[in-house]
């Protein structure tokens, strides 16, 4: 008797199973597909129109939805049950959108949203109103107390390509512009943000204004490394036309240095005559010291002074920099 009831209530569980099983099929199955081959048709600096290839499964409406790069806004505009649509809220000259379209069914199922499309607005509404190439490959190459050395790949314009803006976004809302170069390489400051990421983009401009979409993105530490050594330049003796001053080389790294050379940028017109306890050179506004032999190694925490003897024209101002064997140093 008790077998019988179990069986009966086992073939009503596996029914309510299959008809549960075959409803939640059903209804996976309901959802529209993915809408296809999103582009643009036409483009200014405060619109864009976009289009696609409809969906199958009976959508009855369509749902753009798209952010500008490097913000904290997100934009949402359902459109109807068309394969076209113009989106103007948060569209702003050489901004930089990333949009998608989703298919809706008259039952509320979405489809799966489309591939991404990236598109960068115009500067201005006539004359040359295309995008450079977005900078390719952007590789921090090293990170120094000046700051992060940047290069790229170049851009290319079909009119005339006038250089890159250099970018610093913290990851999350805000991007800070840094500055403009003509070549593919730029030393960028590290600067301290809300969210405690440092990440650099770069975009191509050319000689209408226009932007392109941003490179990759890199990131570095949130502070710089700390220099390796401190350099402090102190006149000793001076008279109209002549000097004497000293150049103490500190070992702040944690390995000793063995051999050494010191490039010191000089502030005024100096020209160096003599000098002790180091070899000399001189090149324009630059001295280099280079180790003797007796002198060649520092131990990390210890010091060397090195003199040096010149004439001057105008100005006898002190070191502005230095670098030890091409790192720089920290002038005390």
């Amino acid at each position: 008797m008790h077998t019988h009831r179990f069986r009966a209530l086992l073939a009503v569980l596996l029914s309510t199973g299959a008809l549960l099983l075959a409803a939640g099929r059903a209804e996976a199955a309901a959802a529209p597909s993915v809408p296809a081959n999103l582009h643009v048709t036409s483009i200014s600096p405060t619109s864009v129109t976009l289009a696609w290839t409809a969906s199958t499964g009976d959508p009855v409406d369509y749902s753009l939805t798209y952010w500008p790069a490097f913000g904290d806004v997100g934009y949402s505009q359902r459109v109807g049950n068309v394969t076209s649509a113009t989106i103007t809220s948060g569209i702003n000259p050489n901004g930089q959108i990333q949009v998608t379209v989703q298919a809706i069914d008259a039952d509320g199922h979405s489809s799966t949203a489309s591939n991404p499309l990236v598109v960068v607005t115009p500067a201005h509404t006539t004359g040359d109103m295309t995008a450079p190439t977005a900078p390719g490959n952007l590789t921090l190459t090293g990170v120094s107390p000046e700051g992060a050395q940047l290069t790229w790949t170049a851009s290319t314009d079909d009119v005339e390509l006038n250089g890159y803006y250099v970018y610093l976004f913290d990851g999350w809302f805000v991007s800070r512009y840094l500055g403009t170069t003509t070549g593919t390489s730029f030393t960028a400051p590290i600067l301290s943000t809300q969210t405690g990421m440092v990440r650099y983009y770069v975009r191509a401009r050319d000689a209408a204004g226009n932007l392109s979409i941003a490179s990759n993105q890199v990131s570095t530490p949130a502070t710089p490394p700390t220099a390796p050594c401190t350099v402090t330049y102190k006149t000793t003796s001076e008279w109209p036309g002549g000097f004497v001053a000293e150049v103490k080389l500190s070992n702040t790294a944690t390995t000793p240095v063995n051999g050494w050379s010191l490039a010191v940028s000089l502030g005024g017109d100096q020209h160096v005559t003599s000098s002790w306890a180091a070899r000399w050179a001189q090149s324009g506004s630059t001295a280099t010291l280079t180790n003797e032999t007796w002198n060649a190694t520092i131990s990390p925490g210890a010091d060397i002074t090195v003199g040096l003897v010149g004439t001057y024209t105008k100005s006898n101002a002190s070191a502005t920099a230095a670098a030890l064997n091409g790192t720089s140093c920290t002038l005390a």
